[in-house]
């Protein structure tokens, strides 16, 4: 019987453990949600009581485990276009693309996904959490649920470091080695790169604090309820966020300066997989004794879109070589008669790669997929089409492990010179599984990592004593300009001071000299 109360009072002492949270990651891309499920998920088998705000229902049993759902539609029904052929993007820059993808699309979506009937019956609610946690993708609206319900607010992003953060939260820019995440530049470390890097940072910076947040604002307050009358800015309450969860590691990217409160979890939705391929797609992989190339250019970009002449040099290329391909293809490819390449609507990529015969990942180089063919050692062929593609694989190209095929340039020639010489040189291989040991090694996975820091947050009443003390200096005073000038303008003074000086004793001395040449000059009289 004591035993039994004990027991009892101990499954008490976990519950009481447990918060309340609020999981907002909204955004209908399904490599967001592939990274980020995992954290709402495991927070909830940590025994947590989450609430997710999420585009993709999960099924599961966990009876803490709470799904709201948006209404789904995608970017082009949101801003009433018909969707492009994606690969068309690789012709914009990157402000067009901020202008046409992250100002109009985000407001659209953050306004659709507030506006969805669940999430306005969920607002309506009178609820209490302990932590709001938000993804960080042009939704900022968002960020006001933390605010409503007095909690503090973490933030996620399925990319790397954010410029726009770094300089809200006053994180060092190191702008000479530290790019903008969806700026591409051939090569990052030259003079006219960093003056790319430097004006972008800004230009990019502006426009979302200065106007940006202001349309995200003005939405927050036309959709949230119990909102307070005199509500900071979005600008500061990014600045005062407790922690922010980026997928990155310096084991692949670059190593960077970080204030105690911005963790790197690159590789999350890697930490704990346990999915089996399907047995057909086992039988195939395992019979493949020349090896297997996967093709994949993601979720938002097709395979079918492939301008002809592209499409064919691929089908040219495959069909001269022995291995078996299995391509990622949206429509229907029964016209296509091969005997070594396998076409479906959608594969288990985690899955697929993990098999020791894929030889190759030809791929967009979207950083979800970049990160799980590091995981699991495989070489890459990258074709770029926007946002942090480039940098990516630019990346992988520069630590030996992948090469960049640029969109513009596909053809017979190009394609087979890039491929057999990843299939033929051994050095790729050797490359992947090197840094693929690398970024695994850690104290702890980054699932455990990312669920250890938002639960530090909670313990810690949102962790202040994290957070850089300049966010209370304004941007002058913590680049120390005032300082400067300050020094600039006593030293001008003294520079004043001692030529005004220097040209006294001189004069003073020309007189004198005057004054004995004419004393002389008397006397010889």
């Amino acid at each position: 019987m004591k035993i039994y109360i004990f027991g009892i009072l101990l499954v008490i002492m976990n519950y009481s453990e447990c918060a309340n949270i609020l999981y907002v990651v909204p955004f209908t891309s399904r490599s967001h949600t592939i990274m980020l499920k995992p954290i709402g998920l495991e927070l909830a088998r940590k025994g947590h009581n989450v609430t997710v705000i999420t585009g993709y229902l999960e099924k599961t049993d966990l009876p803490n485990y709470h799904q709201i759902k948006i209404d789904h539609k995608e970017i082009w029904e949101i801003l009433g276009t018909e969707r492009p052929n994606v690969f068309t993007m690789t012709e914009i820059s990157a402000e067009e693309f901020h202008d046409l993808i992250f100002w109009r699309g985000g407001l659209a979506f953050t306004e659709m996904a507030l506006n969805s009937s669940q999430v306005r019956q969920f607002l309506a609610k009178d609820n209490k959490f302990d932590l709001v946690i938000s993804e960080q993708f042009f939704q900022e609206a968002m960020y006001t649920l933390a605010l409503k319900y007095r909690a503090p607010l973490a933030l996620v992003t399925t990319f790397g470091n954010c410029m726009r953060h770094n300089i809200a939260t006053r994180n060092p820019l190191q702008l000479a080695t530290v790019i903008p995440e969806f700026l591409d530049l051939n090569e990052p470390t030259s003079f006219w790169a960093r003056l790319r890097n430097f004006y972008f940072t800004f230009y990019e910076f502006a426009w979302w604090r200065y106007w940006y947040l202001v349309e995200q604002e003005h939405l927050a307050k036309k959709y949230i309820p119990g909102l307070p009358d005199k509500m900071p800015s979005l600008y500061d309450i990014q600045k005062n966020v407790s922690l922010f969860l980026i997928n990155s590691h310096f084991s692949f990217d670059s190593a960077v300066a970080y204030l105690p409160n911005i963790v790197e979890i690159g590789g999350v939705h890697l930490s704990h997989s346990i999915e089996k391929l399907p047995q057909d797609l086992q039988t195939l992989l395992d019979k493949a004794t020349d090896g297997v190339i996967y093709v994949n250019f993601g979720s938002n970009v097709r395979s079918s879109e492939l301008p002809v002449d592209k499409m064919n040099a691929f089908l040219k290329i495959f069909s001269e070589i022995n291995q078996t391909i299995l391509w990622k293809w949206e429509d229907d490819k029964s016209e296509i008669k091969s005997k070594n390449i396998v076409f479906r609507k959608w594969f288990p990529q985690k899955e697929i790669l993990s098999h020791p015969n894929i030889k190759v990942f030809i791929s967009h180089g979207g950083l979800i997929g970049t990160q799980e063919a590091i995981f699991h050692g495989v070489p890459i062929i990258g074709v770029p089409i926007y946002a942090d593609q480039y940098n990516n694989l630019l990346q992988a190209e520069k630590l030996g492990f992948g090469k960049i095929l640029r969109f513009e340039d596909i053809n017979e020639q190009s394609l087979r010179n890039k491929l057999i010489d990843v299939l033929s040189n051994n050095s790729y291989r050797i490359k992947a599984k090197e840094v693929s040991s690398r970024f695994k090694d850690r104290p702890m996975n980054p699932l455990d990592t990312a669920v250890f820091w938002i639960e530090y947050v909670i313990r810690h009443n949102g962790a202040d004593f994290m957070k850089n003390p300049a966010i209370q200096l304004s941007w002058l005073s913590y680049n120390m300009f005032d300082v400067y000038a300050f020094v600039l303008g006593v030293t001008i003074l003294l520079l004043y001071v001692i030529i005004r000086l220097i040209l006294y004793i001189r004069q003073y001395f020309r007189i004198n000299v005057h004054k004995n040449d004419t004393v002389k000059n008397k006397k010889k009289l």
